[in-house]
């Protein structure tokens, strides 16, 4: 297995990442990577940028050195309610939407259900794509009944690869994500969340993660050109 396009990345404009958008853009055409996603942290993240930054992505081309580039964002939820820290004006700006818990910017209490009732707001949420890196033990949630609705939904699970690859207490978490993805067919993005160019693309630890379980690439959106650009035109996103 191999991944087409990363669809989980930072640029300099989320302060605690250090590459600009063309060197990424650049990155990605140095590899043979089809396709990856801008998204930086929404404003409620240390630092982060303001929202006139995400409603003025459209001026990077949607394809630039043979690379699609999708512009997104990764909103912080900040409470159980399902409330985030971009405006549904910002969201419907873009082109790919994740929806993440971070410690700095959750302001709620902090509990399997609350965690539960947070990310099935995110299932109902039709701006929102994908929850990220969700095998957090600190924000554990009923993987069973979101990842059920998550499937019903159309929505992604992100499998992390800087999750597996740099916190162990992550992965037991994450291999149950990935096994009730299976059993309830729920597509998932395999993605780097790169903070720099050296980890674009590159989600070797994820991947194996995946094959020692015997998941179907047909469940990973960005495993292919081909289900990549079908998941593209399910969700309206232009492929070019």
């Amino acid at each position: 297995m191999k991944i087409v396009a990363d669809l989980h990345t930072h640029t300099v404009a989320s302060v605690h990442a250090y590459a600009t958008a063309l060197e990424m853009i650049h990155e990605a055409a140095r590899t043979g990577l089809h396709a990856f996603a801008i998204t930086d942290h929404g404003e409620s993240m240390h630092g982060t940028p303001h929202p006139y930054y995400f409603m003025n992505l459209h001026a990077i081309p949607r394809v630039y050195e043979g690379v699609r580039v999708l512009k997104g964002i990764e909103a912080n939820i900040t409470d159980s309610l399902g409330n985030l820290d971009a405006d549904d004006s910002v969201l419907s700006n873009l082109d790919f939407c994740i929806a993440s818990l971070h410690m700095p910017t959750y302001k709620d209490t902090v509990s399997v259900e609350a965690c539960t009732a947070a990310y099935m707001q995110m299932a109902r949420n039709p701006h929102i794509n994908m929850i990220a890196h969700s095998g957090s033990p600190y924000f554990k949630y009923d993987y069973e009944t979101v990842i059920k609705e998550f499937a019903h939904k159309g929505k992604l699970i992100e499998i992390n690869n800087a999750s597996i690859k740099h916190k162990p207490d992550f992965v037991p978490n994450c291999i149950e994500i990935a096994k009730l993805c299976m059993k309830h067919s729920c597509r998932v993005s395999v993605d780097t969340d790169a903070h720099f160019v050296t980890q674009l693309g590159r989600a070797q630890e994820a991947i194996a993660m995946l094959e020692e379980i015997n998941f179907p690439e047909e469940l990973v959106v960005n495993s292919s050109i081909r289900n990549f650009n079908k998941y593209l035109s399910e969700m309206n996103i232009p492929l070019e």
